[in-house]
């Protein structure tokens, strides 16, 4: 009875001393179990503080994503619109061009008509001259009385003088009547090819015109496009300046989502600190009130690990509940502490990662893969913002069942054994449900 007495007072010199290395927590358990609800309390605060992050930043990236799309749009149709001012500028060139060259056809039909019109006028001036000529023959031959064959011959002295006189009048006749159809024949002619010319250079003046309607109206287009051009590059930039904003917007909540995860996981410790603190000083006040009770501490501790803690203990503990996340995450806790033995599949002797999850899944009859790769791919995938307590963990090689607050329970290493880590401590695969 000595002997026990001294133990209890050992225990309890102990437990005080632990209180006293710390003035901020309290003096019993009582007190402690106040503590321990104010710090899940505070826990769960920052944790709700967090989730809202996650969605802010969720919509930043959202809106960043969208504003990036934009960028991609814009500078599409912008490179677009910039090979339509390019087509243009080269048909409005096309075009100009063959203004000049039917400008240089027009000037040189011009320069035809005016030949044409100088041969048409000397054709017209020779045709007056020599029928101004005939008129006065006529007349003079008129005046003399020389108007028949039967004059001529009256007069003529001999036969062959006859003959002379009447030859003479008729080769006149003849010169006159042909020099007349070679003149009237090149008036004629030049006459329609001046109206040919003048039809050519019509159509040529059409052509013209039409070619500088046309220019004009792709000028107008050429326009348009750069307009398009300018406004797409004040867009661009305004796209550009909302990404930059969405861009530090998702920087700083990273950042924020990142220091509040060091405050809930220290939050987490804080709590384990002050749970393990509260079963000792339970423990200690147990067995002060009553020496002749040895297990009462123990069974206090047994009882409070079913709610989600774990004693460090070896034995086996039968599971409670229903199999529900949450009853899951609370009976794997109960076996932090045990040894991690690999290709074990024991919750007590030792197992590794897999055969941790599998074990755990199997006192609640579920069945699951034995693999850390299969139990990877097991199952319903979920995102770790949804992830509940329960959910299977996948890192790649190695697994571990979440409990809530970004904290996990899992068959680390030989050397560590069960124990508790932070959910994020490696680069998450994938996250697994594998029940309802």
């Amino acid at each position: 009875m000595k002997k026990r007495s001294l133990f209890n007072m050992i225990a309890i010199s102990l437990v005080m001393s632990l209180l006293v290395a710390d003035p901020v927590w309290a003096t019993t358990s009582t007190d402690l179990q106040e503590k321990q609800e104010k710090l899940e309390n505070e826990q769960k605060e920052l944790e709700n503080q967090k989730k809202a992050l996650e969605n802010q930043k969720k919509d930043s990236q959202n809106k960043l994503n969208n504003a990036n799309s934009q960028i991609n749009d814009y500078s599409e149709a912008q490179g677009e619109t910039k090979e339509a001012i390019d087509e243009t500028n080269a048909e409005i060139v096309g075009l100009m061009t063959d203004i000049e060259l039917i400008k240089e056809d027009i000037a040189a039909k011009q320069e035809q008509i005016e030949i044409t019109q100088a041969e048409y006028d000397e054709a017209k001036k020779q045709e007056e001259t020599l029928y101004e000529a005939m008129t006065q023959r006529i007349k003079f031959m008129y005046e003399k009385g020389n108007l028949s064959y039967v004059q001529i011959l009256l007069t003529a002295t001999s036969y062959a003088d006859a003959l002379n006189k009447v030859q003479y009048v008729e080769e006149l006749y003849e010169y006159d009547r042909q020099k007349l159809s070679e003149y009237v024949a090149a008036k004629e002619a030049a006459e329609a090819y001046g109206k040919q010319l003048e039809e050519e250079k019509a159509e040529l003046e059409t052509s013209e015109m039409e070619l500088e309607e046309e220019q004009a109206y792709m000028e107008e287009v050429l326009a348009e496009y750069k307009a398009t051009y300018a406004d797409y590059e004040v867009k661009i930039a305004k796209a550009k300046q909302d990404a930059a904003v969405y861009t530090a917007q998702v920087k700083s909540q990273q950042s924020s989502i990142a220091s509040l995860q060091k405050q809930i996981e220290q939050k987490q410790k804080e709590v384990a600190e002050t749970k393990k603190a509260k079963e000792d000083a339970y423990q200690a006040e147990q067995a002060a009130n009553n020496d002749s009770d040895s297990d009462s501490g123990s069974s206090y501790s047994q009882s409070s690990s079913g709610s989600g803690g774990a004693s460090g203990g070896s034995g086996y503990v039968a599971p409670t509940g229903s199999a529900t996340g949450s009853n899951i995450a609370n009976y794997a806790c109960k076996f932090v502490g045990n040894p991690y033995v690999p290709g074990g599949t024991s919750l007590t002797d030792g197992a590794d990662c897999s055969g941790f999850v599998m074990a755990v899944y199997k006192a609640y009859g579920i069945s699951v893969p034995r693999t850390s790769w299969a139990q990877g791919s097991y199952g319903r995938e979920v995102s770790y913002a949804d992830a509940q307590p329960g959910d299977v963990i996948y890192y790649g090689g190695h697994v571990g069942i979440y409990i809530g607050g970004g904290q996990i329970v899992h068959a680390s290493t030989q050397k560590t054994g069960i124990k508790y880590s932070p959910a994020t401590y490696r680069s998450i695969i994938s996250v697994r449900r594998y029940i309802n």
